[in-house]
């Protein structure tokens, strides 16, 4: 029975207490439902759903409240206007390649906060294959998309900046906002990371004057510097389309623009964790907007308030697509962990594959998995019954759930 009512409800009762079994004479338990998406088949809000779903079937009078996730990743912009009740907005904007492309961003619950996925405008699934180049691909139209939200009257912005078909360090996104990126000739350089090369100078007198008053917040786990063997440009250039030789050239390019950003903007990025990301996108979100680097997971839990909710929350019921070793790297399900074991409150996690240690699961504050299938299955199938098999596991975890009740009200 979840509504606003609900919601708040679960804030004002905190002297409910901390697992599952203490509560096994409450009217109602309340639960948490916090699952990622399932890669390839399932969305959050749709996983979120489906675990509602399965919860209602066996324990009817539970009180739930969702809180789609994500890493900061795909899926961050639908996961945050979900959990705080905002809404979408489409953009025309410049793509990749200069094509015009429309972009969803959303506008959270607290109609101040805008949050942006670089990936809408300016992705690597927006170049086709045969067309990817990161000496030409700009990041102009995620520029387009911030000056879109300063519009719409957001003082705070969050961006995730996972998925790029650009190397150009987020000189795209510095012009799209009214800087003026000039060659020996004064003349403005051309897009891409290519053309950084040819930058002398960085003049910001007609950058957007409403930048200085914006909070920006840059959803990232990528630590990588911005040049060298561990940069942008040699490790993530391949998968955009960077031979050798072009890696070569946008890593010199990168570094020469480090050193006219801290010649002109006083701004030191060529050796700061993260600027990397996104082919320096992190390094020109830190010097052109001041931004802070953050765990995607860490700002999309703080803006759903997950952690007010486990102030009185008796069980959290978290998922993702498969749940491996990659858990421990920034992963929505290690934050839900993390958080959820500091306030005393159990987490199970239902899965479509389980490919790690469980001990280490519990270590993390997930003490149990429920895998999404019974029993053998094609993985086509898996993918689409992925709902039903999400509600499925759900029932099974929450008839475990009566199960525990029932043993903790005998032993008294």
């Amino acid at each position: 029975m979840e509504d606003d009512g609900c919601r708040r409800r679960i804030l004002e009762r905190s002297e409910i207490g901390r697992s599952v079994v203490r509560h096994t004479g409450a009217s109602a338990m309340n639960i948490i439902i916090a699952p990622d998406s399932f890669k390839g088949s399932l969305p959050a809000a749709e996983a979120t759903e489906a675990i509602r779903q399965g919860i209602r079937a066996v324990m009817p009078e539970a009180e739930t409240v969702s809180l789609p996730l994500a890493d900061g990743g795909e899926g961050t912009v639908e996961a945050l206007v979900a959990a705080t009740r905002g809404r979408f907005i489409k953009t025309k904007v410049l793509g990749p390649l200069g094509d015009p492309v429309e972009a969803r961003w959303g506008m959270l619950g607290d109609d101040v906060t805008a949050v942006i996925e670089m990936a809408a405008a300016s992705g690597l699934t927006l170049v086709p294959p045969e067309k990817r180049n990161p000496l030409v691909t700009t990041t102009y139209g995620t520029g387009e998309l911030i000056r879109a939200a300063l519009d719409a009257g957001c003082s705070k912005l969050i961006i995730g900046i996972g998925g790029s078909a650009t190397n150009d360090g987020g000189a795209g996104v510095a012009q799209a906002l009214g800087a003026r990126l000039l060659d020996a000739e004064g003349k403005p350089i051309g897009w891409g990371g290519g053309a950084l090369a040819n930058l002398e100078k960085i003049r910001i007198e007609g950058i957007d004057e409403r930048l200085p008053r914006l909070e920006v917040k840059v959803g990232s786990d990528v630590s990588n510097p911005l040049c060298g063997p561990e940069g942008a440009s040699a490790v993530y250039g391949p998968q955009k389309g960077a031979t050798p030789e072009m890696v070569e050239t946008l890593d010199k390019a990168l570094a020469h623009y480090a050193e006219v950003i801290a010649r002109d903007l006083k701004v030191d990025v060529k050796n700061r964790p993260g600027a990397g990301a996104a082919g320096g996108l992190g390094a020109g979100l830190m010097a052109f907007l001041n931004a802070k680097l953050h765990s995607g997971v860490v700002l999309v839990l703080e803006a759903t308030g997950f952690e007010e909710y486990l102030e009185s929350a008796d069980l959290v019921i978290t998922g993702e697509g498969k749940i491996d070793s990659q858990i421990h790297y920034g992963k929505a399900l290690a934050g839900v962990g993390a958080l959820a074991k500091r306030h005393g409150v159990p987490v199970v996690a239902v899965a479509g594959a389980i490919d790690v240690d469980p001990d280490r699961l519990a270590e993390m504050g997930i003490v149990a998995v429920m895998p999404c299938a019974s029993g053998p299955m094609p993985e086509a199938e898996s993918i689409q019954r992925a709902a039903e098999l999400v509600q499925e596991a759900t029932e099974r975890i929450m008839r475990l759930v009566l199960v525990g009740r029932q043993i903790a009200r005998a032993g008294r």
